[in-house]
């Protein structure tokens, strides 16, 4: 019988799929056992740096400060334009030839001071006619009354009659009304003479001549002819708009009796040009306005500054501020410190903890070098962040490195 056949002989060696596979199983267990020999060698030395990675980033530093608190008034401030207090049209009152001009376009002059004169010869001769007149009814007068004595003379006796008489009577009248009326056109003729010497009615500032010598103007009728202008500048006035609003809060005020009435005493107030720093114009408001400006919805104000150098021009434009408060101890912060969250004004505190803790506060005015008023809110003791907010979030914790916030350098008008 023939003989099963044999299975074939296993070869010695596995295949290479598996000998890769074991080769890299016992890589990775290789370099497992180096990664745990490595930490065990490593670990104390990086202990901190783990520590820290595990706790997060450290704190960001922020500059905090407790508020100022300074006693001082409240202010509001407001635009405005300066104005003359006096503004004169020099204008012709008599008709005639311009004869000369007495003054320098744009010089100062003073009430009284000769302007113009206008051609005065047929003046004077009107007033030699009018003169004239005055003597002929003059001299009727004392015929009529004459004759109005003797005719009561011969009343006596019955040598005149009462009709005579009474038309002597009425002679005197009608001579006293014509010697009334001559005088009348004496003064007249004197006031038109008077009318070609053109005086300065205020003192002030002149503009230019509006007309040449030579030329021939209009005064007595119709459209008179302007010469020039005249603006005083010592007091100068400044006139402001005050709205709805600031005008309903200075009231409310007055009734807690914070502030005075500016219709029943002069309210100092201060005043600046343009281009000044601080308020070096004193002035005081005396003139409120008695109704709104229904387009607006503002009321004029003005307020009189004085101007001894004439340093302030009318037309100029200028900042006035009214007091707002009485002397009382104000908390101020730095504007910068001021964050806005939509309507919301905050400023951001720091606890005991280092934590960042938003305060909701009521702003007053801006105050000097850029400090300011905080209303409420806040306490004199909170710390709070006056340099970096962007490093800041409400509830994380900072670092806070202590500052200070100076006091303004300028002395507001309550301290002086």
């Amino acid at each position: 019988m023939p003989k099963p056949a044999e299975a074939p002989a296993q070869p010695k060696n596995p295949p290479a799929s598996q000998r890769g596979g074991r080769i890299l199983l016992i890589t990775l267990a290789v370099l497992a056992l180096a990664a745990v020999g490595y930490r065990y060698m490593v670990a104390p030395q990086g202990s901190e740096e783990a520590a820290s990675q595990a706790a997060g980033p450290p704190a960001p530093p922020v500059t905090v400060a407790k508020p100022l608190v300074e006693t001082l008034r409240e202010w509001r401030d407001f635009t405005g334009q300066f104005e003359a207090q006096e503004s004169v049209e020099i204008r012709a009152r008599v008709s005639g030839y311009l004869e000369s001009v007495n003054f320098t376009d744009g010089q100062l002059v003073k009430k009284g001071d000769l302007l113009f004169v206008i051609e005065p010869r047929p003046f004077e001769i009107a007033l030699d006619s009018a003169k004239a007149q005055l003597d002929q009814a003059e001299a009727q007068l004392q015929l009529a009354k004459v004759q109005l004595e003797r005719t009561a003379q011969l009343r006596k006796n019955d040598y005149a009659s009462q009709q005579t008489y009474d038309e002597r009577a009425a002679e005197v009248k009608s001579a006293t009304a014509s010697r009334d009326g001559a005088l009348a056109a004496v003064h007249q003729a004197e006031l038109n003479l008077d009318y070609t010497r053109v005086l300065a009615p205020v003192s002030g500032r002149v503009g230019r001549h509006e007309v040449s010598i030579g030329n021939l103007v209009m005064g007595s009728t119709g459209e008179t002819t302007l010469l020039t202008t005249i603006v005083s500048l010592d007091p100068i006035w400044l006139m402001f708009n005050v709205s709805e609003g600031d005008g309903m809060t200075y009231k409310r005020l007055i009734q807690k009796g914070e502030v005075e009435s500016v219709r029943d005493n002069l309210v100092k107030v201060e005043g600046q040009l343009m281009d000044e720093k601080g308020w070096p114009l004193k002035g005081q408001i005396d003139f409120v306005d008695n109704q709104y400006d229904r387009s607006s919805g503002t009321i004029r104000v003005r307020a009189a500054f004085p101007n001894p150098d004439l340093f302030i021009t009318p037309g100029q434009f200028g900042r006035v501020r009214v007091p707002m408060s009485q002397e009382k101890p104000t908390i101020l912060v730095p504007d910068a410190a001021v964050v806005t969250d939509q309507s919301v004004k905050l400023l951001f505190a720091v606890s005991e903890d280092g934590t960042v803790v938003p305060k909701p506060v009521e702003l007053g005015e801006l105050a000097d070098d850029g400090l300011r008023i905080i209303r409420s809110g806040i306490t004199k003791d909170d710390e709070i962040i006056i340099n970096g907010l962007l490093r800041a979030r409400p509830g994380q914790k900072v670092t806070p490195e202590q500052g200070e916030i100076k006091p303004p350098a300028a002395t507001p008008l309550s301290q002086k």
